[in-house]
C-alpha cells in the first residue's frame, strides 16, 4: 500500500512515535542511479541490524541535482514504504545521505583561554561550539559537519583527549564540511512532502567511509572513492578522523551515456552492456569477442556488430577522467600524502570490471574495494558496494550513540552545535 499524501491520523502518529522510542535508525540515501532506504534497530553490543530494506531506480535525479520534486517525492515515498512493510514498523524520522550537495571541506584551527586551569567538559564544550564559525559561513552554504581532529594546549599539538590536562590555552583543530544550501533545502522538501522529518544530515564520502574502511586504514590513511552514478565523492581518512572531503560532477551514468553516444544505442541497453561486458582495462581477447549493439529507432534488423575492444576504447577514457579530477581535487591540498599509499573504491561504479586496476596504475596507490562491513541483517543483494552510503549513515548514528551512552555514564556534558538534532534524537532513544 502505497504511502498517502494526506497526513497520517492519529493512531498512524502514536505508532510513529513509539517507534521512535524503540530506538530504530532509517537511513535514506538520494542517489542518481537509486534511492535506498534502510531501517535498522541498534544491538545492545553496540552494532546494528537491518531489519528493513526498500530501493529502486531514482527519478528526477540528474548528476546528484534534483530536476523533478514531484518524480524524486514518489521516489521517496516508494522506497520508504517498502523498507516500512519489510520491518513491520512506521517511521517518521530519517537520517539523510547527502552526495549530490557538492560538499566542502575546511580545516580551521582556534585557540580559547582556560587560565590555567583544569580542561573540564565545560571548556570542551565550549570549545567546540564556537558561535563566530556559523556566522562567518556564507549564505549559500550550510554546515553539516564540524568535527574536531586534533587538540593542543599551549602550542602542544597532537593531544586527542584534553580533559584533565592544564594550560592557558586550548587549541581545537577543526574540520568543517559544509553542503550548498539550495541543494540541502530541495531534498529536505521533498522529503518533508512524504510527511517525514529530516532528524539528520551525513555527508555521502563520509558514510561511505565509514561503512567499508577497517580501523587500521582510518589510523594510518586512506582516501575512499565512493563511485557513484551522478558524481564521486572523495574522502580521506587519517590518524583516526576524516580530515577531507570533496566531489567531482562524474560518475557511472557519464559512462552509460557515452557508450549509448558512441554506438548509436539507447541508453537501456548501453547500461547492459557496460554491466555484461564493460571493462576499464583491455584484454588480448577483445578483438575476437563480437557484441551485437541495436540502433536507436531501428526495428529487429537494424543492429550492429562491434569487437569488445571498441565498448572498451569508450569506458577507458572517461574512467581516466574521474581519476584524473580526482587527483586535481587531492594535490593542492596536500591530503593525498595523508592518504599514504591506500586506496578503497566503493560504489555502484566500483564494481565494473578493471576500475581497481586502472585505479592502481593512475594512482600508484595500493587499491582495493570496500563494502558495508559493520551493519548486520543486509542481504547478499544489499550488501555489496553500492550500498556503503546508506550502511554508513547507520553506523555514524551508532556511533554518535556509543558517546553519547559513554558521556552519559562518566556525567559528561554533551557538545552542542553541529548535531543538535542527531542528540535530540538520541535522547529520545537512550
Amino acid at each position: 500500500m502505497a504511502r498517502k499524501h494526506k497526513k497520517r491520523s492519529m493512531v498512524q502518529k502514536l505508532d510513529s512515535k513509539s517507534t521512535i522510542r524503540s530506538g530504530l535508525i532509517t537511513a535514506l540515501d538520494v542517489g542518481t542511479t537509486k534511492i535506498a532506504c534502510f531501517i535498522a534497530r541498534p544491538l545492545e553490543n553496540g552494532a546494528a541490524e537491518v531489519i528493513g530494506v526498500g530501493h529502486q531506480v531514482s527519478q528526477g535525479i540528474k548528476n546528484g541535482n534534483i530536476v523533478d520534486m514531484v518524480a524524486v517525492e514518489d521516489s521517496i515515498r516508494a522506497t520508504v514504504e517498502a523498507a516500512e512493510q519489510m520491518a513491520g514498523e512506521n517511521v517518521r524520522d530519517v537520517v539523510l545521505c547527502l552526495s549530490g550537495s557538492v560538499p566542502k571541506s575546511k580545516l580551521i584551527s582556534f585557540d580559547v583561554a582556560v587560565s590555567g586551569h583544569e580542561i573540564s567538559d565545560l571548556d570542551l564544550k565550549r570549545a567546540l561550539d564556537p558561535t563566530w564559525l556559523y556566522s562567518q559561513q556564507d549564505d549559500n552554504r550550510d554546515i553539516i559537519h564540524s568535527l574536531p581532529v586534533t587538540y593542543s594546549i599551549d602550542g602542544n599539538s597532537g593531544i586527542k583527549d584534553p580533559r584533565g590536562m592544564f594550560g592557558e590555552k586550548l587549541g581545537v583543530n577543526m574540520h568543517i564540511i559544509t553542503a550548498s544550501s539550495g541543494a540541502l533545502r530541495n531534498i529536505t522538501a521533498c522529503v518533508n512532502r512524504c510527511h517525514l522529518d529530516v532528524g539528520a544530515q551525513v555527508v555521502g564520502s563520509y558514510a561511505a567511509g565509514l561503512s567499508c574502511l577497517v580501523e587500521d586504514e582510518i589510523e594510518m590513511g586512506v582516501i575512499c572513492i565512493d563511485m557513484g552514478g551522478g558524481t564521486t565523492d572523495i574522502s580521506v581518512f587519517f590518524d583516526g578522523e576524516v580530515v577531507y572531503t570533496d566531489s567531482v560532477p562524474l560518475g557511472g551514468n557519464h559512462v552509460t551515456n557515452d557508450i549509448a553516444r558512441g554506438l548509436s544505442t539507447p541508453l537501456a541497453y548501453a547500461e547492459r552492456m557496460k554491466t555484461l561486458y564493460g571493462s576499464a582495462i583491455p584484454s588480448a581477447s577483445d578483438d575476437q569477442e563480437i557484441i551485437k549493439v541495436p540502433l536507436v529507432g531501428e526495428l529487429d534488423d537494424g543492429e550492429n556488430q562491434i569487437p569488445r575492444s571498441m565498448l572498451v576504447g569508450i569506458i577507458r577514457p572517461r574512467i581516466e577522467e574521474i581519476y584524473e579530477l580526482v587527483r586535481e581535487k587531492l594535490e593542492p591540498t596536500g591530503f593525498e600524502k595523508a592518504g599514504a599509499r591506500r586506496v578503497v573504491l566503493t560504489g555502484g561504479g566500483s564494481q565494473l570490471t578493471g576500475v581497481r586496476e586502472l585505479a592502481t596504475e593512475m594512482m600508484d596507490k595500493q587499491v582495493r574495494l570496500g563494502k558495508p562491513n559493520y551493519v548486520k541483517g543486509l542481504a547478499e543483494s544489499v550488501s555489496g558496494a553500492a550500498f556503503s552510503a546508506p550502511a554508513g549513515i547507520i553506523q555514524f548514528m551508532v556511533n554518535e550513540r556509543k558517546a553519547m551512552l559513554l558521556a552519559s555514564s562518566n556525567n559528561m556534558e554533551i557538545p552542542s552545535g553541529k548535531v543538535a538534532r542527531i542528540k535530540k534524537w538520541l535522547g529520545e532513544n537512550i
